[in-house]
Order: C-alpha cells, then structure tokens, then sequence
C-alpha cells in the first residue's frame, strides 16, 4: 500500500513583487511544513495557482520543493491537464525526478463523459506505471463529477492508490469506500469535511489549512483513529472557524494573506484571481490570533 501520509498540504506558491516566482520562500516554506505537521506537500495543484504557472516554473517548483524536503515529507506533482497527451508529457517528466506521486484533477472546461474520464486517467497512469497516482475530483471547478463507479474502475489500475474528494459529498465518499479495496486511499479536499469523511473510511487530508495548523490536524485524525472521538470533535471546532475564513473568497487568496501576516513573503495571486480586497486581513487576524496563530 502506498502511504502519501495523514496531512498533505496543498502548498501555495510564492511570488515576488515581479510576479515571478519565489523559489527561495517556496523552499523554505516546504522545509517548514515538512517540520509541522506536513506528512507529503502537493506542488502546484490549485493552492498553488497552477492554472498561471508555466510547464517551466512548474518543474522548477518540484525540485526545489523535493529538494527542501527530502526524506522528510512525500512530494506529489500537480500535472493534470484537460488535455490528455499535455498531462502525460508533464507527469512522464515529472516521473524522472523520482518524486513520490502525482495529483491528477478532472479535466475541467471540456466535461468529459464517465468514459472518457476513465481513459483519461487510465492513459496517463499507463504512461508512468511506476509512479503512484492521486485522482483529484472537484466538481465545482472542473464543471464535471468523477462517479463512484469511475473511481472504483480506476482503483483497479494498480498505480491509481488514492482520490482527493472534493464534491462536498459524504454520501459519495460513502459509495467510493463500498466499491473500492481497503488499501485505496480516500482524503478528504476540504478541511471542514476532514473528521466526517474519516468516519465513513477517508485516510486524511489535502489541506490548506495545514500551512497554518498541520499538527493540530495531526492531532485530530491521530485521536479519531485512537478512538478518541471526543478529542478529535474539539479540535475539529477549534479551527472550524479558520477552516471557514480561509475559504471566504476564492482559494489561495485568504491564505495567501493569512500566511503574510504571519511574516511569509508569498506575494499576492496572479491573475486573474488578483489583489486580495483591503477587508480580508481584518476577517482573517481575529481568527488567526483566537488560534495563537500571530
């Protein structure tokens, strides 16, 4: 069984005042997930404002952060695309640098049938065969949902070992765990559905809050899986309320500016998701020191 961890953190991507990229924030910034709480780092998905990245900066990207973290924390790379041989060409490249997966999301604007969905994912896995894959469904963004019934299909390929499920749907995190083998992990893609989605068979999380408070989500799954529920529910509403903040308006935009008044110089979004409005670090600094998080 592959074991990407409990906590991996859908890491941002750092820029200077330029809008080029910080590698240099971004390698000590991996460093210190990978000591707080951080089990493995997706580089480049969509905290990371991948859509604005170039191939380029993203491979960049993959070794400075498996440099930063090596030993330490797994590196996923973020090389799906909703152009099949594009994903392939990236994930393939990806493969050589011997990093320890892929996150590969539905494609998004052209919404595929279930079919092509299956052969979509199904060619790039056969195109790297020794580099375990992450399905990464999220509806919201892609305008289409990747079914149960696809997912348990693709669970049958032995290098597709885990969904990131961000549907908002416990009922299909239910189904997905019916129809798919114990050792096919399920994480959770959003931080407020972490401790529900453990209890009907998810693994862990693909978090943003984990930036912020990864031990803490450290913490809370280890007490579910003790048994501890009690303690698993308390810290689960402890940082509900940053779970919340940080998805007042489009993702990583909160964060970006939470992780700036904690002292990380990660610049603002690209474009087109832009400047943060002037009221967000008024939302967001209450809640981050209620959490000893300033």
């Amino acid at each position: 069984m592959v074991n990407f961890g409990r906590v991996i953190t859908a890491m941002v991507t750092p820029f200077k005042e330029d809008g080029s990229v910080n590698y240099e924030v971004a390698e000590r910034l991996a460093a210190h997930l990978a000591e707080n709480g951080t089990d493995g780092i997706v580089v480049c998905g969509t905290t990371g404002e991948s859509p604005t990245l170039s191939w380029d900066e993203e491979y960049q990207l993959f070794q400075v952060v498996q440099k930063a973290v090596s030993g330490k924390a797994k590196v996923l790379a973020g090389t799906g695309s909703n152009s099949t041989s594009e994903a392939i060409a990236a994930t393939e490249k990806a493969a050589k640098l011997g990093l320890d997966g892929s996150l590969q999301v539905v494609p998004y604007y052209n919404k595929p049938p279930q079919a092509g969905l299956y052969h979509h994912f199904q060619a790039i896995a056969q195109s790297c065969p020794d580099l375990p894959i992450m399905l990464y469904n999220i509806p919201g963004r892609t305008g289409q949902n990747l079914q149960p019934e696809t997912v348990a299909r693709l669970a049958e390929i032995p290098n597709i070992v885990a969904v990131k499920e961000a549907s908002g749907s416990l009922d299909q995190v239910s189904q997905i765990r019916c129809l798919t083998p114990v050792e096919f992990a399920i994480y959770s893609g959003d931080d407020s559905l972490t401790l529900p989605l453990l209890s009907v068979g998810g693994i862990g999380v693909v978090s943003v809050a984990s930036h912020l408070v990864g031990s803490q989500l450290q913490q809370m799954i280890q007490a579910f899986e003790k048994g501890q529920t009690h303690v698993a529910t308390q810290i689960h509403l402890k940082l509900f309320p940053l779970f919340k903040a940080l998805f007042c308006t489009t993702n990583p935009i909160p964060l970006k500016v939470a992780l700036k008044l904690q002292g990380w110089a990660v610049g603002s979004t690209r474009l087109p998701l832009g400047d943060p409005p002037a009221e967000l670090s008024q939302t967001l600094e209450p809640v981050l020191r209620e959490l000893s998080l300033l």
